[in-house]
């Protein structure tokens, strides 16, 4: 059997640039004013926690920065995050070997099963190694973490030692899906900057930009993917592909039906949702119950409260079970089928 070669990292798409090797950034223009600031006048915070929604362009932005700084050491260049396109940095903090660069986060390394479900201690005090030395141009060093969701108790700790006395010249790009869960010993020593999810004409736009081989999608099903995807190209990606639209479309019927559902069905979709490449395949189907549910709070808002009350009930139950599995790395199948034989209790009644 040949030796599997390849780094997998959450997110990753066939065919699809990495946010670090993605050169340009769509939106999101005062963020990048408030790098260049900082950069210009010499007085970047050391920690910078960017919070928002996934796949609204976190890394794209955090990685613009770091080739910004790793580009020009010295503090000289063009204003602004741009940097040439034929600058050498562009193809190290792609290949992320830079010597004064370290990624913190979830990846499977060559010859590794399966990736892990969490960033643990050893590999934040591995990454921290970065900062045990002068950097090697007496330049910048900058680590980034994403997310920072993904770090155990024992790895945030860790993390909070560094950042409370860091060192000169380190820069700390912290993202984060939901800021409010980072421990708040991490979050006082942070300057904090939320991105807000694209305008529809944004998330159009960087798919458009998107380099082959990417295949560009027709018209129609690139507007049903933006309209749903609610400013997050990442999201907007996952709905165009295939395979995730027909399972969306799968979860939406089988939601009409959730009176009286259809079990065979129904245990197929856990199935599917169970499989290795099924994460971000969950959260679409997740994202389909929150519409489904939100559209029949609309439709029977008439309804007495105890009736919509045991509605949401049953959404909020999901998404707790949702967030235990993805956190405890336990089987999905089971909360896809409470899900739907909650439903049928609550849908016709």
């Amino acid at each position: 059997m040949a030796a599997d070669n390849t780094d997998e990292e959450i997110g990753d798409r066939p065919g699809l640039p990495r946010p670090r090797e993605t050169a340009t950034l769509v939106g999101h223009g005062s963020a990048e004013a408030a790098f260049g600031e900082g950069i210009a006048d010499g007085r970047l915070h050391h920690a910078w926690l960017i919070g928002g929604p996934a796949g609204i362009g976190k890394a794209t932005l955090a990685y613009r920065v770091a080739r910004r700084l790793l580009g020009y050491p010295q503090g000289d260049g063009p204003p602004g995050l741009a940097i040439p396109a034929d600058h050498p940095v562009h193809g190290q903090v792609a290949g992320l070997s830079h010597p004064n660069l370290v990624a913190l986060r979830r990846h499977r390394a060559p010859g590794v099963k399966t990736l892990p479900t969490k960033i643990s201690v050893d590999m934040v005090r591995k990454a921290l190694d970065l900062f045990a030395s002068t950097a090697a141009d007496s330049g910048w060093r900058v680590c980034i973490l994403d997310s920072a969701e993904d770090l155990n108790a024992n790895a945030a700790n860790a993390l909070l030692k560094v950042l409370e006395e860091p060192p000169p010249r380190a820069l700390f790009l912290i993202l984060a899906h939901q800021p409010g869960r980072l421990l708040p010993t991490i979050r006082s020593r942070c300057r904090a900057l939320m991105l807000r999810p694209l305008g529809d004409g944004e998330v159009a736009e960087a798919v458009r930009a998107l380099p082959p081989p990417f295949v560009q999608p027709d018209e129609a099903a690139l507007a049903r993917a933006v309209g749903l995807a609610e400013g997050s190209v990442g999201r907007a990606l996952g709905l165009i592909d295939p395979v995730t639209a027909g399972l969306v479309a799968e979860v939406e019927t089988l939601l009409s039906r959730a009176a009286s559902p259809d079990w065979g069905r129904v245990l197929k979709l856990a199935e599917t949702l169970a499989g290795r490449d099924g994460e971000e395949r969950f959260a679409a189907a997740g994202d389909a119950v929150l519409r489904f549910v939100s559209a029949e709070l609309a439709r029977r808002q008439g309804e007495p409260v105890a009736r919509l009350a045991a509605l949401v009930e049953v959404c909020e139950r999901f998404a707790r079970s949702a967030r235990e599995a993805a956190t405890y790395n336990l089987d999905r199948r089971p909360v896809v089928l409470s899900l739907f034989a909650d439903l049928s209790r609550v849908a016709g009644a």
